[in-house]
Protein backbone atom coordinates (compact mmCIF):
# COMPACT_ATOMS: atom_id res chain seq x y z
CA UNK A 1 0.00 0.00 0.00
CA UNK A 2 0.99 3.57 -0.69
CA UNK A 3 2.28 5.85 1.98
CA UNK A 4 0.57 9.33 2.35
CA UNK A 5 2.59 12.33 2.20
CA UNK A 6 2.25 13.77 5.40
CA UNK A 7 1.39 17.91 6.02
CA UNK A 8 4.55 19.24 7.78
CA UNK A 9 4.30 21.77 10.76
CA UNK A 10 3.37 25.12 9.58
CA UNK A 11 5.59 28.42 9.26
CA UNK A 12 5.37 30.17 12.33
CA UNK A 13 4.37 27.29 14.84
CA UNK A 14 5.25 27.72 17.91
CA UNK A 15 6.99 24.00 19.39
CA UNK A 16 7.71 24.35 22.81
CA UNK A 17 10.24 26.78 23.09
CA UNK A 18 10.97 27.38 19.17
CA UNK A 19 9.25 28.80 16.50
CA UNK A 20 9.30 27.12 13.36
CA UNK A 21 10.58 29.43 10.19
CA UNK A 22 10.21 26.94 7.10
CA UNK A 23 10.71 23.46 5.98
CA UNK A 24 14.14 22.41 5.37
CA UNK A 25 13.77 18.69 3.95
CA UNK A 26 11.49 15.75 4.21
CA UNK A 27 11.49 11.98 3.77
CA UNK A 28 10.30 8.79 4.67
CA UNK A 29 11.24 9.23 8.32
CA UNK A 30 11.45 12.17 9.38
CA UNK A 31 10.83 16.27 8.33
CA UNK A 32 13.68 18.74 9.20
CA UNK A 33 12.83 22.40 9.79
CA UNK A 34 14.86 25.44 10.14
CA UNK A 35 13.50 27.18 13.23
CA UNK A 36 14.23 30.26 15.58
CA UNK A 37 14.99 29.51 19.36
CA UNK A 38 14.02 31.62 22.51
CA UNK A 39 17.16 34.12 21.50
CA UNK A 40 16.15 33.89 18.07
CA UNK A 41 18.93 31.76 16.86
CA UNK A 42 18.73 29.66 14.37
CA UNK A 43 17.96 25.90 14.82
CA UNK A 44 17.34 22.52 12.71
CA UNK A 45 14.77 20.30 14.23
CA UNK A 46 14.08 16.86 13.14
CA UNK A 47 10.73 15.30 13.83
CA UNK A 48 10.25 11.54 13.66
CA UNK A 49 7.80 10.94 10.96
CA UNK A 50 7.77 7.58 9.29
CA UNK A 51 5.11 7.84 6.80
CA UNK A 52 4.57 3.68 6.50
CA UNK A 53 3.07 4.53 9.75
CA UNK A 54 1.55 7.56 11.05
CA UNK A 55 -0.66 10.49 9.52
CA UNK A 56 -1.03 13.93 9.55
CA UNK A 57 -2.91 15.49 7.45
CA UNK A 58 -3.38 18.62 9.27
CA UNK A 59 -2.77 20.48 12.58
CA UNK A 60 0.12 19.28 14.99
CA UNK A 61 -0.57 16.00 16.04
CA UNK A 62 0.04 13.09 14.52
CA UNK A 63 -1.84 9.64 14.26
CA UNK A 64 -0.96 5.94 14.04
CA UNK A 65 -2.39 4.71 10.77
CA UNK A 66 -3.55 1.62 11.87
CA UNK A 67 -3.58 -0.47 14.99
CA UNK A 68 -0.66 -3.28 14.20
CA UNK A 69 1.42 0.21 13.30
CA UNK A 70 1.23 1.22 16.75
CA UNK A 71 3.75 -1.00 18.30
CA UNK A 72 6.01 -0.44 15.47
CA UNK A 73 6.00 3.11 15.95
CA UNK A 74 6.45 3.37 19.12
CA UNK A 75 9.53 1.34 18.82
CA UNK A 76 11.24 3.31 16.41
CA UNK A 77 10.05 6.49 18.67
CA UNK A 78 11.93 4.57 21.43
CA UNK A 79 15.23 4.89 18.98
CA UNK A 80 14.81 7.92 17.80
CA UNK A 81 14.69 9.62 21.00
CA UNK A 82 17.74 6.97 22.72
CA UNK A 83 19.47 8.59 19.22
CA UNK A 84 18.89 11.69 20.13
CA UNK A 85 20.18 10.82 23.95
CA UNK A 86 23.62 9.51 22.18
CA UNK A 87 23.95 12.35 19.86
CA UNK A 88 23.91 15.03 22.51
CA UNK A 89 26.96 13.54 24.33
CA UNK A 90 29.02 13.82 21.06
CA UNK A 91 30.45 17.21 20.68
CA UNK A 92 32.88 17.28 17.68
CA UNK A 93 33.51 19.72 15.20
CA UNK A 94 32.87 17.37 12.39
CA UNK A 95 29.86 16.02 13.93
CA UNK A 96 26.09 17.54 13.83
CA UNK A 97 25.70 18.71 17.17
CA UNK A 98 22.51 17.76 18.82
CA UNK A 99 21.26 20.58 21.47
CA UNK A 100 18.15 19.64 22.98
CA UNK A 101 15.39 16.80 22.02
CA UNK A 102 11.91 16.32 23.73
CA UNK A 103 8.30 15.00 22.79
CA UNK A 104 5.16 16.75 21.68
CA UNK A 105 2.00 16.25 18.99
CA UNK A 106 2.73 12.41 20.00
CA UNK A 107 5.75 11.88 18.64
CA UNK A 108 9.39 13.01 19.17
CA UNK A 109 11.74 16.26 17.97
CA UNK A 110 15.14 16.56 18.41
CA UNK A 111 16.98 19.61 18.05
CA UNK A 112 20.20 20.10 16.35
CA UNK A 113 23.01 22.79 15.67
CA UNK A 114 21.92 24.68 12.17
CA UNK A 115 24.54 24.42 9.93
CA UNK A 116 24.92 26.85 7.23
CA UNK A 117 26.75 25.78 3.80
CA UNK A 118 26.35 23.58 1.00
CA UNK A 119 25.79 19.52 1.18
CA UNK A 120 28.69 17.59 -0.36
CA UNK A 121 26.37 16.29 -3.12
CA UNK A 122 26.08 20.14 -4.25
CA UNK A 123 29.40 20.51 -4.55
CA UNK A 124 30.03 17.02 -6.48
CA UNK A 125 27.38 17.53 -9.13
CA UNK A 126 28.13 21.64 -9.73
CA UNK A 127 31.62 21.69 -8.70
CA UNK A 128 33.41 18.67 -9.31
CA UNK A 129 35.83 19.72 -11.67
CA UNK A 130 37.95 21.58 -8.67
CA UNK A 131 38.00 18.47 -6.64
CA UNK A 132 41.76 17.71 -6.03
CA UNK A 133 43.62 14.60 -4.46
CA UNK A 134 44.71 17.62 -1.85
CA UNK A 135 41.02 18.23 -1.39
CA UNK A 136 39.64 14.89 -1.12
CA UNK A 137 42.37 13.78 1.40
CA UNK A 138 42.11 17.12 3.48
CA UNK A 139 38.01 16.79 3.78
CA UNK A 140 38.04 13.15 4.85
CA UNK A 141 40.38 13.17 7.33
CA UNK A 142 38.58 15.95 8.97
CA UNK A 143 35.30 14.17 8.96
CA UNK A 144 37.19 10.90 9.61
CA UNK A 145 38.02 12.85 13.08
CA UNK A 146 34.38 13.28 13.78
CA UNK A 147 33.79 9.69 12.75
CA UNK A 148 35.94 8.10 15.22
CA UNK A 149 34.23 10.35 18.13
CA UNK A 150 31.29 8.48 17.18
CA UNK A 151 32.52 5.31 16.85
CA UNK A 152 34.69 6.35 20.23
CA UNK A 153 30.63 6.12 21.54
CA UNK A 154 29.53 3.04 20.31
CA UNK A 155 27.52 4.63 17.55
CA UNK A 156 27.33 4.12 14.02
CA UNK A 157 26.32 6.45 11.54
CA UNK A 158 25.18 3.76 8.64
CA UNK A 159 23.85 6.33 6.36
CA UNK A 160 27.25 8.04 5.05
CA UNK A 161 26.78 9.73 1.65
CA UNK A 162 27.39 12.98 0.04
CA UNK A 163 23.82 14.54 0.69
CA UNK A 164 24.78 13.81 4.44
CA UNK A 165 27.52 15.74 4.53
CA UNK A 166 27.87 19.61 4.56
CA UNK A 167 30.56 21.70 3.89
CA UNK A 168 30.54 24.98 5.72
CA UNK A 169 31.53 28.47 4.90
CA UNK A 170 34.91 27.63 6.16
CA UNK A 171 35.12 24.05 4.02
CA UNK A 172 34.91 22.40 7.40
CA UNK A 173 32.76 18.97 6.82
CA UNK A 174 30.22 18.07 9.35
CA UNK A 175 28.19 14.54 9.59
CA UNK A 176 24.59 14.51 9.38
CA UNK A 177 21.71 12.82 9.73
CA UNK A 178 22.71 9.59 11.26
CA UNK A 179 20.72 6.75 10.74
CA UNK A 180 20.63 4.30 13.67
CA UNK A 181 16.72 4.92 14.13
CA UNK A 182 16.04 3.65 10.67
CA UNK A 183 18.47 0.37 11.38
CA UNK A 184 16.68 -0.34 14.64
CA UNK A 185 13.66 -0.69 13.06
CA UNK A 186 14.53 -2.85 10.30
CA UNK A 187 16.85 -5.17 12.68
CA UNK A 188 13.42 -5.73 14.87
CA UNK A 189 10.44 -5.62 12.69
CA UNK A 190 10.71 -6.68 8.85
CA UNK A 191 7.44 -4.82 8.18
CA UNK A 192 9.70 -1.53 7.31
CA UNK A 193 12.12 -2.22 4.41
CA UNK A 194 15.49 -1.37 4.82
CA UNK A 195 16.33 2.20 4.75
CA UNK A 196 20.00 2.33 3.39
CA UNK A 197 20.99 4.19 0.44
CA UNK A 198 21.71 1.67 -2.74
CA UNK A 199 25.90 2.66 -4.43
CA UNK A 200 26.54 3.43 -0.50
CA UNK A 201 25.11 1.09 1.82
CA UNK A 202 27.79 -1.70 2.45
CA UNK A 203 26.65 -5.48 1.83
CA UNK A 204 26.22 -6.30 5.69
CA UNK A 205 23.53 -3.82 5.71
CA UNK A 206 21.26 -5.86 2.98
CA UNK A 207 21.59 -8.44 5.57
CA UNK A 208 19.42 -7.19 8.54
CA UNK A 209 22.23 -5.59 9.91
CA UNK A 210 24.33 -9.03 10.65
CA UNK A 211 28.38 -8.19 10.48
CA UNK A 212 27.60 -4.02 11.29
CA UNK A 213 30.99 -2.39 12.71
CA UNK A 214 32.94 0.89 11.74
CA UNK A 215 33.73 -0.88 8.80
CA UNK A 216 30.50 -0.85 7.84
CA UNK A 217 30.46 3.46 8.00
CA UNK A 218 33.97 2.27 6.18
CA UNK A 219 32.31 1.19 2.97
CA UNK A 220 30.17 4.11 2.93
CA UNK A 221 33.12 7.00 3.31
CA UNK A 222 34.75 4.87 0.17
CA UNK A 223 31.42 5.14 -1.59
CA UNK A 224 31.22 8.66 -0.87
CA UNK A 225 34.82 9.42 -2.28
CA UNK A 226 34.30 6.92 -4.98
CA UNK A 227 31.44 10.38 -6.29
CA UNK A 228 33.52 12.63 -5.62
CA UNK A 229 36.37 11.27 -7.60
CA UNK A 230 34.35 9.42 -10.47
CA UNK A 231 31.12 11.48 -10.75
CA UNK A 232 29.33 8.43 -10.23
CA UNK A 233 28.17 6.43 -6.89
CA UNK A 234 29.74 2.26 -7.34
CA UNK A 235 27.46 -0.42 -8.32
CA UNK A 236 25.17 -1.08 -5.44
CA UNK A 237 27.05 -3.42 -3.11
CA UNK A 238 24.01 -6.50 -3.11
CA UNK A 239 24.66 -6.44 -7.10
CA UNK A 240 28.15 -6.69 -6.73
CA UNK A 241 27.70 -9.93 -3.74
CA UNK A 242 25.95 -11.46 -7.22
CA UNK A 243 28.54 -10.00 -10.08
CA UNK A 244 31.10 -7.45 -9.16
CA UNK A 245 31.06 -5.27 -12.21
CA UNK A 246 32.21 -2.09 -10.23
CA UNK A 247 34.21 0.62 -12.68
CA UNK A 248 38.06 1.12 -11.06
CA UNK A 249 38.50 4.52 -11.18
CA UNK A 250 41.58 4.68 -12.89
CA UNK A 251 39.33 3.99 -15.44
CA UNK A 252 37.14 6.70 -15.31
CA UNK A 253 39.51 9.63 -13.82
CA UNK A 254 42.93 9.75 -16.15
CA UNK A 255 44.51 12.32 -13.92
CA UNK A 256 44.17 14.74 -11.22
CA UNK A 257 44.19 11.63 -8.32
CA UNK A 258 47.53 9.75 -7.44
CA UNK A 259 47.25 5.68 -7.87
CA UNK A 260 47.72 5.66 -4.16
CA UNK A 261 44.04 7.48 -3.44
CA UNK A 262 42.34 5.83 -5.77
CA UNK A 263 43.76 2.30 -3.94
CA UNK A 264 42.79 3.56 -0.63
CA UNK A 265 39.31 3.84 -2.11
CA UNK A 266 38.99 0.47 -3.53
CA UNK A 267 40.36 -0.91 -0.29
CA UNK A 268 37.50 0.74 1.47
CA UNK A 269 34.69 -0.62 -0.99
CA UNK A 270 36.37 -4.63 -0.40
CA UNK A 271 32.96 -6.12 -0.21
CA UNK A 272 34.08 -8.84 2.28
CA UNK A 273 34.29 -6.56 5.42
CA UNK A 274 37.43 -7.80 6.74
CA UNK A 275 39.45 -6.79 3.74
CA UNK A 276 38.42 -3.09 4.63
CA UNK A 277 40.19 -0.47 7.07
CA UNK A 278 38.68 -1.62 10.34
CA UNK A 279 38.90 1.32 11.62
CA UNK A 280 38.89 5.20 11.12
CA UNK A 281 41.81 5.64 12.47
CA UNK A 282 43.15 3.14 10.19
CA UNK A 283 42.02 4.86 6.78
CA UNK A 284 42.79 8.26 8.59
CA UNK A 285 46.62 6.80 8.57
CA UNK A 286 46.38 5.68 4.82
CA UNK A 287 44.81 9.34 3.64
CA UNK A 288 48.03 11.33 5.41
CA UNK A 289 50.37 9.29 3.33
CA UNK A 290 52.51 11.78 1.44
CA UNK A 291 51.30 10.27 -2.47
CA UNK A 292 54.33 9.75 -4.88
CA UNK A 293 53.27 11.14 -7.99
CA UNK A 294 50.03 12.97 -8.95
CA UNK A 295 49.22 12.04 -13.04
CA UNK A 296 48.34 15.77 -14.65
CA UNK A 297 48.97 17.52 -11.23
CA UNK A 298 47.06 19.62 -9.41
CA UNK A 299 46.40 23.25 -10.03
CA UNK A 300 48.14 25.25 -6.68
CA UNK A 301 44.90 27.54 -6.11
CA UNK A 302 41.98 25.00 -6.40
CA UNK A 303 41.09 24.86 -3.18
CA UNK A 304 40.97 28.58 -2.48
CA UNK A 305 38.99 28.66 -5.68
CA UNK A 306 36.38 25.88 -4.64
CA UNK A 307 36.28 28.21 -0.68
CA UNK A 308 35.71 31.35 -2.96
CA UNK A 309 32.71 29.95 -4.89
CA UNK A 310 31.07 28.39 -1.93
CA UNK A 311 31.09 31.49 -0.34
CA UNK A 312 29.41 33.07 -3.22
CA UNK A 313 26.72 30.99 -3.46
CA UNK A 314 26.22 31.42 0.35
CA UNK A 315 25.69 35.17 0.24
CA UNK A 316 23.14 34.97 -2.70
CA UNK A 317 21.19 33.34 0.44
CA UNK A 318 20.37 30.64 -1.73
CA UNK A 319 19.13 28.85 1.41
Amino acid sequence: MATQQNQPLPEGYQLNNYKIEKLLSSGGFSIVYLAKDENDNPVAIKEYLPSALVLRSAGAEVQVNSEENLALFRHGLKCFFEEGRALATISHPNVIRVENFFRANETVYMVMQYVRGRTLQFHVQRHRQEFTDTFIRRIFVHLLNGLREVHANKLLHLDIKPANIYITMESKPVLLDFGAARQALVSDHQRLRPMYTAGYAAPEQYRNGNDLGPWTDIYSVGATMYTCIGGQHPQPANDREKKDELTPLNEIVKSGFSPELLSIVHWCLEIDHLKRPQTAFELQKALTQEPQSIPGGETPDAEKSFTGRLKQTLNRKIF
